[in-house]
């Protein structure tokens, strides 16, 4: 019989030694070879990465002890098939099936139990980092290494790349009950958006589909159902919320609501046309599919080359934000009337790690707070600058006192950058990690060139 734990040694040793070679090689290493990347920034890209085909395996599930031990590259739709053969998930399954598990903590990752769970690095109880000089450490909040555990989150593998951890579980039951209100006021919403963080829920999260049209989804784990619902096909999942009051899922599917439809982004590619949605069939309605067409585009520039032969210029205005609860409301309407891409997502999140945990690039912006997801872009004749919208979004972020995820294109100055993401901390700990600047800089990664 193998042994999962040797296997690994064996496959992270072989990462690691890749990771110091190419580094010795090339005098840089800034990303991973990998078919996907759920990363949003307009960028060429100048060199292979990192193979990282071989650490997608689930070491070990203790469903009593509620935890899973998992290698870093490993995609979350297989993490999950593997934790719901045993009665358990992870306690932050982001919302797309591709999205790695080393990923979501190196970059941020959400989902609808983050009221109660808070992010993806919340739920970590130990990881193992390959460091560019080809050493693997073990960080826990606790040991040697609390300072890079605690700086992972948000450093986009800039200080290094974790090949294990071990991550919290909860249990789960067959179905899901989710309950759809719908308000006409923003005000309501986050009313009861207040009262929902201490309920008896197991996911809370809503759309905005315009500044009067509002829902908001509460879900429990029920042990039976009357009926289930399938949107994973003909179904369009987020078009339910505004028409029954309750729903049945599988818990497989209702972790994977938003997936078969990148939330609502395959308008864009027109896959919510019934003919279209029967042509492409089952099997590509998903995450992954559409990244590839949309790669695809961003690479040939197709759909830009058209616009602009008809006068019109576009911007992808895609970004997820954090807004203190006590702003949330004042941001969305501002969103609505200044930039006015629709539907937003809506996701409650809570800070588990309190301020002596806290990630020191990317503190919480409250021990409450709300997150907002918008993806599409803006079609315009005028001659607006570069980013002009994404850089109304980050003023308006920053003057109510949020903080924005940097998946996607950003245009801070580099001042204004290293103040809101721990650049003092974030210096120490690349002096301590990666003193060479094999891995690259934060600012330089994850600010879009201009």
């Amino acid at each position: 019989m193998t042994d999962p734990h040797r296997d690994h040694a064996r496959r992270a040793r072989a990462f690691a030694d890749a990771l110091a070679e190419a580094g010795r090689h090339d005098g840089a290493v800034r990303s991973l070879d990998k078919p996907l990347s759920n990363l949003f920034r307009d960028r060429e890209v100048k060199q292979r990465g990192l193979p990282a085909g071989d650490l997608v395996h689930v070491l070990a599930v203790d469903a009593a002890a509620n935890r899973v031990e998992v290698e870093g590259m490993i995609p979350y739709d297989a993490l999950l098939d593997a934790t719901l053969a045993h009665g358990t998930a992870p306690r932050v399954v982001p919302q797309l099936k591709s999205i790695t598990v080393g990923g979501a903590v190196a970059g941020i990752g959400i989902e609808a139990t983050s009221f109660r769970h808070g992010l993806v690095h919340e739920t970590v109880l130990e990881v193992d980092v390959a460091l560019p000089d080809g050493r693997i450490v073990t960080c826990t909040r606790d040991n040697e290494h609390r300072d890079l555990f605690l700086g992972m989150p948000n450093s986009y593998g800039t200080l290094g790349y974790a090949t294990r951890l071990v991550i919290e579980t909860m249990p789960v039951k067959p179905y899901v009950e989710v309950t759809h209100r719908r308000f006409s006021r923003p005000e309501a919403l986050f009313e009861a958006v207040g009262e929902s963080y201490d309920a008896d829920l197991d996911f809370l999260d809503g759309v905005a589909f315009s500044r009067n049209d509002l829902v908001l989804s509460a879900a429990r784990f029920v042990d039976d159902a009357p009926y289930t619902s399938d949107y994973t096909y003909e179904r369009i999942y987020y078009r339910s919320l505004r028409n029954g009051d309750t729903d049945y899922l599988t818990a497989q599917d209702y972790f994977w609501r938003w997936d078969t439809d990148w939330f609502w982004c395959s308008k864009n590619m027109g896959a919510q046309h019934p003919l279209v949605r029967r042509l492409l069939g089952r099997e590509r309605l998903n995450s992954r599919f559409y990244q590839r067409v949309m790669r695809w585009n961003s690479r040939w520039r197709l759909l830009e080359g058209v616009e602009r032969l008809g006068g019109y210029r576009r911007e992808s205005v895609i970004q997820d934000v954090d807004l203190p609860f006590e702003t949330a409301r004042e941001f969305l309407a501002w969103f609505i009337e200044e930039i006015g891409v629709l539907p937003v997502w809506i996701c409650p999140v809570r800070d588990r790690a309190g301020s002596d945990d806290t990630s020191p690039l990317f503190p919480a912006p409250g021990e409450r707070y709300v997150n907002f997801g918008f993806w599409d872009t803006l079609r315009f004749t005028a001659g607006y600058p570069t980013g002009h919208f994404n850089r109304k979004v980050e003023r308006a972020v920053a003057e109510l006192g949020g903080i924005k995820s940097l998946y996607s294109s950003s245009f801070y100055d580099a001042e204004e950058f290293d103040r809101i993401y721990g650049g003092p901390a974030y210096r120490e700990l690349k002096r301590r990690y990666d003193p060479t600047g094999a891995l690259g800089e934060l600012y330089a990664k994850c600010v879009r060139e201009r």
